[in-house]
């Protein structure tokens, strides 16, 4: 079996995989709620009319940059709040972080590491972000 058929084999685990069927069945779930969707038009709308105020020349009315700024933060606190939102959120957090250590195990490998035994580290290369070696 060659390494294109691995990786095939690979994406079909990945895809049967318990946190790839909940991240698939909450995207379901947004797309199909009108309301949320309505929601994120009205967010994008809110953007792109702020971005047009902020490019203007004299830099814009200040009071309807302040005005444009407010509602779209409630626009997003409103997203974010969504039943289904959260749920997507969660579940796409859960694939990014198979997704990761996935590609990590690759990685090790790639650099010579034993495949059965190599384990991804948290370190990112960052002191300041650390808790300490271990």
């Amino acid at each position: 079996m060659d390494i294109i058929e691995k990786a095939r084999e690979l994406g079909r685990a990945i895809q049967s995989d318990e946190r790839y069927v909940a991240y698939a069945k909450a995207k379901l779930e947004n797309d199909a709620d009108e309301q949320l969707q309505a929601k994120i038009g009205e967010f994008n709308l809110i953007r792109m009319q702020l971005s047009e105020e902020m490019n203007k020349v004299d830099d814009g009315d200040k009071e309807k940059l302040q005005k444009l700024n407010a509602d779209m933060r409630a626009c997003y606190a409103e997203i974010m709040s969504n039943d289904n939102m959260k749920a997507f959120n969660l579940a796409k957090s859960e694939l990014d972080s198979m997704v990761s250590r996935v590609t990590s195990i690759i990685e090790l490998c790639i650099a010579g590491e034993d495949p059965d035994t190599c384990e991804p580290s948290s370190c990112t290369g960052s002191c300041s972000t650390c808790g300490g070696c271990h």
